[in-house]
């Protein structure tokens, strides 16, 4: 049973859920049918939106006299104003949204590595930058997790997305629920997360949650939030989920054989070489956790930071790649 709480999720329309592209197709994405069942989607596309219709011709970004506009390359029509207003006016109609997957590479949805020309005319694009609408969210939603659908075909990209996003309705509940006793568990049960993550900021909420200087609960709910949701932006080096792993395999040290004992180190050596996923040494020291009954590794958001069947998902083959 999945007991964490369902997400809402902003999506690019095309991405399975309409055939709204420029040609009339519908993008299908592995990824995003996977979370079909799991989180609350929030479609658009914002092209249609501004009235471009479907199919219709492709727009592209073009840099002149110091602007970026928004231009469609048959007509030379500029929807730079009509797309500007359209994601302003539709963002801030967003009441509740925990992260976002956008179509990559689009001149209105794309995050990153969207080509910039230097006319509406056919002609070598001068630089990459961000799209009109996806630059929109990356602003209004700047604590938020953000990805457009290739890039989630990288393990490391994926966990880390995966992780924020079912993080941010936990922290949301836990700001709502305004319980000093709820702040305390709550930090308990993501320590070893925190550990993986930024054991800086890990330090920071630790003096937060025991309040020495004696501050409001709100102030310190406020700062908790704001120091968590920074310890998490950045995705943990490898290094740090081997720290981690140690830690908690140390729990068992009195338990396990030789064996199983130079069973998880060879699985360490190969997570290490970059071999393996971090999914599959997770699943012994999981099992171990069960075998054991350690109800406080159990406890750990560490060994379960977002839903089982969203961990099935297949590797790209590039686990490790720089994001």
């Amino acid at each position: 049973m999945n007991l964490l709480p369902q997400p809402h999720v902003l999506v690019s329309k095309c991405l399975g859920f309409a055939s709204c592209r420029y040609n009339g197709l519908i993008i299908h994405s592995d990824f995003v049918e996977q979370l079909k069942p799991l989180v609350s989607f929030i479609t658009v596309c914002p092209e249609v939106e501004i009235g471009l219709g479907v199919p219709r011709e492709p727009i592209r970004i073009v840099f002149a006299d110091g602007k970026s506009k928004l231009v469609q390359l048959a007509s030379g029509r500029d929807v730079t104003s009509e797309m500007n207003a359209f994601s302003m006016h539709f963002l801030n109609s967003i009441k509740d949204i925990d992260g976002s997957i956008l179509k990559g590479r689009s001149p209105s949805c794309g995050i990153k590595d969207v080509k910039i020309y230097p006319a509406a005319e056919k002609s070598a694009s001068l630089k990459k930058d961000k799209g009109f609408f996806g630059g929109a969210v990356l602003e209004h939603f700047p604590d938020l997790p953000i990805e457009d659908e290739g890039r989630l075909l990288n393990a490391k990209i994926r966990e880390h997305f995966l992780t924020r996003l079912f993080l941010v309705p936990q922290i949301k509940n836990l700001m709502a629920q305004h319980s000093m006793k709820e702040l305390i568990a709550f930090h308990a049960q993501n320590k070893y997360l925190l550990m993986a993550y930024n054991q800086q900021e890990m330090r920071v909420l630790g003096r937060i949650v025991a309040n020495l200087e004696k501050k409001s609960l709100d102030m310190i709910l406020n700062e908790y939030q704001k120091h968590f949701l920074s310890a998490i932006a950045h995705a943990p080096r490898y290094t740090s989920h081997i720290n981690v792993l140690m830690h908690a395999a140390g729990y068992f040290s009195k338990e396990l054989n030789k064996e199983e004992k130079r069973f998880f180190n060879d699985y360490l050596k190969k997570y290490r070489e970059n071999k393996i996923t971090l999914s599959s040494i997770l699943g012994i020291l999981k099992s171990w956790i069960v075998r054991f009954n350690n109800e406080y590794l159990a406890q750990q958001s560490y060994f379960k930071p977002y839903p089982e069947e969203l961990m099935e998902l297949t590797d790209s083959g590039k686990g490790r790649d720089e994001i």
